[in-house]
C-alpha cells in the first residue's frame, strides 16, 4: 500500500470514529486493531498489538504524569489553592486592574502545584468572580484574566502535558520542564502588562476601590506561612531536576510529598483528602493511559508501513525553507486546537511532527516548547476551547460563551506573540536547559 494511502486510511478511520462521538481512547484502540489486522498480518498482528500496549504503559517516561496529577488533586481538595489566592491578595498593592492582576499572579503560583488548567480556573473562578462582580469589573477584565491565567498551569512545571509531549516526541522531559519556565513567566508578564495598560487607559473596565490597609506584619506572615511553603514544592520538582539530583519521575514523587506536607501545614491533611485525591488521580490516570497506549501503537503502525519515513523524505525534499514547514505544523496544531483536547492533539501529531522536525535539523526541544504554547492556546480558542467551557460553568447565569471567548482573545494574541518571539529567539526557551547540571 502506498504511504499516503496508509496515512489517509489510518487518520481517516480515527477522525471518522471521533466524529461519531466515540471517546478518543476507544477510537485509537479500534483504529489500531484495524491497522494490526491489515498491516501486521492478521491474528499475529493482534498479538504484536497487545505487546505494544503493554510496552507503552510500562514506559518509565510516563511515571511523572500520575504523580503530577496527584499533586494537583492534593492542592485542590485540601483548599491550599484558596489560601494562596488570599495570601497574594494581601501583599498586592493598589494597581490598575488589581483583581485581574491577582488572577494572573495566583494563576502562576497555582501552576507550580496543580499543573492542570481546569483546576486552577475552578479555584480562581470561585474565589475571584463574586468579588470582581461586586467591585463593578467588566467582563473583559473578569473572565479573560481568569481563563487565561488558568492555561498558564500547562506552561509552569509541573505540567502533565509537557511530560506527555516529551515522552511521545522523544524529547528530554527534564529539559522540557525547565524550558517552559521562562516562556511561561514571560507570558504571565505580558498578561499583567496588558491588564495594567488597558485599565490605565480605560479605568471603567476595572473601577478602583478602597483597598484595606494590611500591616507589614500581616504581609510578612502571609509570605512566610502561605507563599513560602510553595517554594518547597517548586524546589522539590524543579530544583531537583535542574541540579541533577533526581530524574523527572523522582522529582514528581518529591513534589507529591511536598504537597502532602503543605496540606499538613494548613491542617487539611485528613483521611478524606488523601482518599479523594487518590481516587480522582486514578480516574484521570486510567483515562490518560488508555489514550497513551492507543496513540503510541498508532504511531508504531504508521512507522511500520513506511508512511512516516516517506512523509519525512517528501517534506525535506520540498523546495521551500524548512521554517515554512515548521510554521505549517503549528498552523495544523492551531486548527486542531479549535476542536480537540490537548492530549488528543499531542497523540495524533507528535509521532509525525517530531521525526519531521528532527530531519529538518531543528532542535526538537525548541519545537516542543512552541508546540506546547500553541496547544495551550487551543484551550481558549473558539469554538470548543475546553477552558472556556469550564469558565462558563462557574460563571454567573448572565455570562455567555461568547462573552468568555471575546474576553480571552487579547490574551490569546499575546500567546501567539510569545510563540513568534521564541521562533525568532530560541534562547528564550533553551537558555535554562542549557544550564542544567552545570
Amino acid at each position: 500500500m502506498e504511504w499516503y494511502l496508509a496515512i489517509l486510511l489510518m487518520f481517516g478511520c480515527l477522525i471518522l470514529l471521533m466524529a461519531t462521538g466515540m471517546p478518543i481512547a476507544f477510537a485509537f484502540m479500534f483504529t489500531c486493531v484495524m491497522g494490526a489486522l491489515l498491516f501486521w498480518g492478521g491474528e499475529v498482528g493482534l498479538e504484536q498489538l497487545a505487546m505494544s500496549f503493554y510496552s507503552s504503559v510500562t514506559n518509565y517516561n510516563f511515571l511523572p504524569i500520575p504523580l503530577f496529577i496527584l499533586m494537583g488533586d492534593i492542592v485542590f481538595t485540601s483548599g491550599a489553592g484558596t489560601r494562596l489566592v488570599d495570601a497574594v491578595d494581601k501583599i498586592l498593592g493598589r494597581l490598575p486592574g488589581r483583581l485581574s492582576l491577582l488572577a494572573i499572579g495566583s494563576g502562576v503560583l497555582l501552576g507550580t502545584m496543580i499543573g492542570i488548567s481546569g483546576g486552577s480556573i475552578g479555584i480562581l473562578g470561585r474565589v475571584l468572580v463574586p468579588e470582581m462582580n461586586k467591585r463593578g469589573y467588566k467582563k473583559a477584565m473578569t473572565l479573560g484574566p481568569i481563563v487565561s491565567s488558568g492555561t498558564l498551569a500547562i506552561l509552569i512545571p509541573p505540567s502533565a502535558l509537557a511530560v506527555f509531549l516529551g515522552a511521545v516526541g522523544q524529547v528530554s522531559i527534564g529539559k522540557l520542564l525547565l524550558a517552559i519556565i521562562v516562556p511561561g513567566l514571560v507570558l504571565a508578564a505580558l498578561f499583567a502588562g496588558y491588564i495594567i495598560i488597558r485599565c490605565a487607559i480605560n479605568p471603567s473596565l476595572a473601577p478602583t476601590y478602597e483597598v484595606p490597609r494590611v500591616p507589614l506584619s500581616e504581609k510578612m506572615k502571609a509570605v512566610l506561612f502561605q507563599i513560602a511553603p510553595i517554594v518547597l514544592v517548586i524546589f522539590a520538582v524543579i530544583g531537583s531536576v535542574f541540579t541533577g539530583v533526581a530524574t523527572p519521575g523522582e522529582s514528581a514523587a518529591l513534589g507529591v510529598i511536598a504537597c502532602y506536607i503543605l496540606a499538613a501545614l494548613y491542617r487539611k491533611l485528613t483521611w478524606e483528602t488523601v482518599k479523594k485525591s487518590a481516587q480522582d488521580t486514578i480516574h484521570v490516570t486510567v483515562m490518560v493511559f488508555f489514550i497513551v497506549v492507543g496513540s503510541i501503537s498508532f504511531g508504531r503502525l504508521l512507522a511500520t508501513t513506511g508512511a512516516i519515513s516517506t512523509l519525512v523524505q517528501f517534506a525535506t525534499g520540498l523546495n521551500v525553507h524548512p521554517i515554512f514547514i515548521v510554521i505549517a505544523t503549528q498552523m495544523i496544531l492551531g486548527f486542531l486546537g479549535c476542536f480537540m483536547d490537548p492530549a488528543s492533539i499531542v497523540m495524533i501529531t507528535a509521532p509525525l511532527f517530531f521525526p519531521l522536525v528532527r530531519a529538518l535539523g531543528y532542535d526538537t526541544l525548541w519545537f516542543a516548547v512552541i508546540s506546547l504554547i500553541n496547544i495551550q492556546l487551543g484551550l481558549i480558542s473558539p469554538p470548543f476551547g475546553l477552558d472556556v467551557f469550564t469558565m462558563k460553568a462557574i460563571s454567573p447565569p448572565d455570562v455567555t460563551l461568547g462573552d468568555v471567548f471575546k474576553s480571552s482573545m487579547p490574551f490569546m494574541a499575546l500567546g501567539f506573540l510569545i510563540m513568534v518571539l521564541i521562533m525568532i529567539f530560541p534562547q528564550i526557551g533553551l537558555w535554562l536547559p542549557s544550564l542544567m547540571g552545570k
